[in-house]
Formats: C-alpha cells, structure tokens, sequence
C-alpha cells in the first residue's frame, strides 16, 4: 500500500494541504485581525506587508540555489522541508498572539516581525515542495493530472481554513486557532515527506556554479514573461481572499457569521471545477489552457460589483470560483515545459532555482497588493475599523473587483507574448511516468 502511495499524486497534494490551512488563514484573516479587531490603521498595516513582501522576493531566489546545491541520502528537498516544520508552527502563532496592551507602533512592530520571520520559513517550504513538483511529474498529462489532484487539496484546504476560522476563532480566539492549524500543518507535511522520495540521478548530477545558474535563468525570456504575467494574476488571489470579509460587512452588510457562506461560495465550487481546468488543459495544452484561464478569471470578478446581499455575492462568488479554478491548474503545466526544455539545454535539472526566481516574481505580487490597499484607502478615507472613513462600501468595491479586473487583463496581454510551446493537447505515453523514488 505504501509503495502504492509513493510519489502519487494523491501523496504530493498532502503538502499542498499542509501549507494551505495555516496559509489561508493567514492570507484571509491577519489583516482582519489586526485592522479591525486590534485597531491598526490601514496605513501601518500596507506599511507592513510592503517590507514583507519586499523580503518576500529577495529571500526567494537564494533559497532556490541552495536547495539545488544540496546532496544528501534523503535527498534535495526533503531534509530542508522538515527542518522547517516546527519553526513554521511557531512564527503562525506568532502573528496571531501579539502580547496585550500593544498599541499601534507596538503592535506594528510586532506584526512585522512575526510577517519577516514566518516569511522566511515559509520560504524555505515552498521553494523545496515546489521544486519536487517538475521532478516527480514528467509529461504534460500526469502534470496536468497532478496538478488537478494538488489543487483540489489545497481548495478543500482553503474550504476549511475560511469555513472554521470564524467559528474557532469566535470560540477560543485567534491565538488558539493558530496552535490548532498549527498542529494539523505539522501532521500532514511530515505525512507528505515520507511518501514523497527524489530522482536519484537528479542529486548525483554536480550543481551548477554560482553565476552560471543564475544567468541561464536570467536569459529564460519564456520562463520571464511568464511569470510576470502570472504576479499580477496571483495578486489578485490575496486581494480577493483579504477583501471578502470586508466586502461582506460593508457591501453585503452581511452579518460576521454569515462571511464563512460567502467565502464557501467561492471556495467550494473550485474543488469540482478544477478538474473541468483538467479536461480544457488537456484539450488545449499547456499554453492556450493558461491564457484561457486568465481571460476567465478576469471576467469572473465583474459580477461581485453587483453584489448587494448574500444570495447575490455566493452567486457572484461561484463564478470567481470559476476563474480561480483555471488559474491555480493551468500555470503548472507551462512552467514545467519550461523547466524541462531548460534542463535539455544545461544537462543539469535546476527546479529549485526555477521555482524560487518564479517565487520572487510572482509572491513579489505582495508589493502591488500593499500599495493598491493603501492607495484605495486613502482615496476613500478608509483607516480602520474604528475610522472607516466616509464610503468603505467603495472602498472594498474597488479593491475586490475593480482592480483585479484590471490586474487580470493585463496579465492576459502579457501571457500573449509567450512564444514556441505548444498549443495543442498534450502527448500521453511512457514519459509521463513518475520519477521512482530514492528512498
């Protein structure tokens, strides 16, 4: 059963489950927390995720090198993904248990802080699962198949995190919410590395030197244009998932209890329809699929300007989730084309580096998002929760659905200068097998 279980996809998508409880919580609900049940203004709190995310994208690329250079009998990935386990447990609870009595500047320094700590560990998580991903699943098929799998668990993650949060927070308050998806996290990524091994051959290969690595990557013009189109797509998925609390409050006007409906809306009818993503990617391929799946996502969010009670938002919400779903199947089929035809140039497969300068471009996304919330704020007179200035139904109006719309159409144009991968279906046969394990 267990040799079974080894690298499936079923085995890999654990991690993605892993990640996302605590990682979604996050995304949804720390800027919540602090603005409007702490009292931080709106301004010290885009202050803050603007350094996070600058840190954010510096740390990602040197991750990536290391994680390629690394040689040990368990492996590449592995040994740095389980160093990271309790320190990843440690900085979310952070976040969510600043001391009492912190005011402001206090409570500003000590959200950025925990944000650069858990940053940074977080880091070292993604940049490691993620290079396993290309490694594990070659052929656009089983990638395609894989990444259906990965991201059904990481909705029905999501689905949890967004649904229980409220509840548990509401019962035992945010800091023992973060011990509890604290613990699920640690449980489910140590249950993934064990049935999760590496390419043998991939780890006897000599690394590439310092400069070398780097430069490839740099002169990857597909791998560039790529990525910088998906930042904008991904920071449309942070903006929405912190936006629809207050999008339920101040345009729904919705009670607080009913948010975990609005956000089920969105997050439950992505679990059948990312395997809908499945069938079109395999149709179409890699390339068309992906710009498909952005036009989609774009025009998915007009509907939410409509909104006006709860019946009105999950419908809205449901075809968000048809957008959404496209997005999170079809960039990991082109980005392992990409990777692949980079690994035929070197001799050398470098998944590391590839998906950590993919983490600096897109998770650098955070910037645009910390500046879109401040200037959208300032623009309506929106503080905080105590000083929500003159129209916050405006306010959040525009940050859930006017810029993103505008952020997904112009990562349509750009996915539009990608050239020389195939449009069409992708090929089946004895390439698309899982790499066998190590150990």
């Amino acid at each position: 059963m267990k040799r079974k279980l080894l690298n499936s996809p079923f085995s890999y998508a654990l991690g993605m489950f892993a990640m996302m409880i605590p990682g979604q919580a996050f995304t949804s609900f720390y800027s919540y927390y602090y603005v409007e049940k702490l009292g931080l203004s709106l301004g010290l709190i885009a202050l803050a995720r603007l350094i996070y995310s600058i840190w954010d994208a510096v740390n990602n690329p040197m991750m990536g090198y290391f994680s390629d250079r690394t040689r040990t009998r368990f492996g590449r990935r592995r040994p740095w993904i389980v160093a990271a386990v309790p320190f990843y447990v440690l900085t979310f609870i952070m976040i969510f248990s600043p001391p009492k009595g912190l005011e402001d500047v206090g409570l500003f320094w000590w959200l950025l802080v925990a944000l650069i700590l858990f940053e940074g560990v977080a880091t070292i998580l993604w940049v490691n699962y993620g290079a396993l991903f290309p490694e594990l699943f070659r052929g656009d098929g089983l990638r395609a198949r894989a990444s259906a799998v990965q991201q059904g668990f990481q909705i029905l993650a999501i689905l949890i995190a967004t649904v229980l949060t409220p509840i548990i927070y509401d019962a035992l308050g945010f800091g023992n919410m973060a011990i509890i998806y604290g613990l699920a996290f640690a449980l489910f990524m140590l249950l993934c590395v064990m049935l999760v091994g590496e390419d043998e051959q991939a780890r006897k290969d000599p690394p590439m030197p310092f400069l070398a690595a780097f430069r490839e990557t740099f002169k990857n013009k597909p791998f560039w244009i790529f990525n910088i189109a998906n930042s904008f797509a991904q920071t449309v998925n942070g903006m929405l998932s912190a936006a629809i609390p207050f999008y339920a409050k101040y345009v729904l006007r919705i009670p607080e209890a009913q948010v975990t409906i609005l956000m089920a809306s969105v997050f439950v009818s992505v679990i059948p329809l990312v395997f809908v993503w499945f069938l079109i990617i395999r149709k179409l391929g890699g390339l068309q699929g992906w710009r498909i799946s952005l036009l989609a996502y774009a025009l998915s969010v007009i509907p939410l300007w409509f909104g006006t009670n709860l019946i009105s938002g999950v419908l809205a919400g449901i075809l968000v989730g048809f957008g959404l779903a496209g997005f999170l199947v079809s960039p990991a089929v082109l980005s392992g084309q990409i990777i692949d035809r980079d690994a035929e140039k070197t001799g050398r497969r470098r998944e590391g580096i590839y998906t950590a300068v993919a983490g600096f471009i897109t998770r650098s996304s955070g910037l645009i998002s910390a500046v879109a919330f401040w200037v959208v704020g300032l623009v309506f007179g929106y503080v905080s929760g105590d000083d929500p200035g003159p129209n916050p139904k405006a306010t959040f109006l525009y940050l859930i659905c006017v810029i993103p719309f505008i952020l997904l159409a112009v990562s349509y144009v750009i996915s539009l200068f990608v050239r020389g991968f195939p449009g069409s279906a992708p090929s089946h046969g004895a390439a698309e097998s899982p790499r066998t394990p190590a150990s």
